[in-house]
């Protein structure tokens, strides 16, 4: 049996169990819990399989360039969650099945950020996936949601076949103890958590830094989105049949506010300019090319379209689809 059957049928067991242990719950089930976070998108040959890690709570003190008369108008009527911590932002990562090529795109928080998170590896299993069958991990960025998931609830790697890719300028600049010397105060928790995470793959030879000229494996390009950090790196993925997916990691925070306004930022890029650019050229080509997008703080399961709305944008979430068959 080959490794996909493999995983079509772990898939299939684990969703009759649950579906077994469903019915003889009976009255017995848990009525305040979700079913586990995980959407399946085939798009032309690939399968691409969005994993929910948890949500985070981002204040609308923490944008910058907009006054908050703004704000409070772009997120009327817009329905995004808040609390007194702040606006509830979706955190994603995201399985790309390249024939029995698999390559996950960041990793999720791990333990990093406390309880509530950390969700992205029992939902790659949850979705019928082995994580010692990952071949690369792409990281879009440096940080710790989306870093922190290289280790496991035992610090030890959650993927110990794979690769990690990183850019050269994240590598450069969050690894660099001296780096974290110079940072503002703000994000010098950053730093050790990025040298723990990638310890082991390092020590390994299985950390690979990267530039956005190198080649990438399973046809993905790598694309400079630099602004939120120094390497900010977002991926385009060829699927074949003319259909392009662009992986962008962070270049929207507040969806309801950036779509819109595409010169607001977050307090947390490093680069706020070069954020801004980075956004309003990949909105513009998303939108202008037709390309799927999948985007690691938008609502989950983060995949849709962009369609431009004047001089603004409008972000189109995928319509459910059944899982069609992988193309050969």
């Amino acid at each position: 049996m080959s490794p996909r059957s493999k995983r079509s049928l772990t898939a299939l067991l684990l969703l009759a169990a649950t579906c077994a242990g469903s019915a003889q719950a009976g009255t017995s089930h848990t009525p305040d819990r979700q079913v586990p976070g995980v959407y399946h998108q085939t798009i032309g040959s690939l399968r691409i399989t969005a994993l929910f890690d948890g949500t985070v709570a981002l204040g609308r003190q923490e944008m910058a360039g907009v006054d908050t008369a703004t704000v409070t108008r772009l997120l009327d009527h817009r329905y995004v969650p808040e609390n007194d911590q702040g606006l509830q932002t979706a955190v994603n990562a995201f399985l790309i099945q390249n024939g029995n090529h698999l390559t996950l795109i960041d990793t999720g928080t791990a333990q990093c950020f406390g309880p509530g998170l950390g969700q992205v590896l029992g939902n790659l299993r949850a979705a019928g996936y082995d994580p010692a069958e990952v071949d690369e991990v792409l990281l879009t960025h440096a940080h710790p949601d989306h870093m922190c998931g290289l280790l496991d609830a035992d610090g030890k790697p959650a993927y110990p076949t794979a690769t990690v890719w990183l850019s050269r300028a994240d590598a450069d600049y969050w690894l660099d103890p001296a780096s974290e010397t110079a940072a503002p105060k703000r994000v010098q928790a950053a730093f050790p958590l990025a040298r723990k995470a990638v310890a082991p793959y390092a020590a390994s030879g299985r950390l690979h830094r990267f530039v956005p000229a190198d080649t990438l494996p399973a046809g993905i390009s790598a694309l400079d989105s630099h602004g939120h950090t120094p390497g900010h790196t977002s991926y385009n993925v060829d699927a074949g049949n003319g259909q392009q997916l662009l992986v962008w990691g962070d270049l929207v925070h507040f969806h309801a506010v950036q779509f819109a306004r595409p010169d607001v930022s977050f307090e947390a890029d490093s680069n706020p300019e070069a954020a801004i650019a980075s956004r309003r050229r990949m909105l513009a080509e998303a939108a202008d090319k037709g390309w799927w997008v999948a985007g690691a703080h938008l609502p989950f399961p983060g995949l849709g379209h962009v369609r431009r709305e004047g001089e603004a944008y409008a972000w189109v979430p995928a319509e459910f689809s059944p899982l069609s068959p992988l193309t050969p």
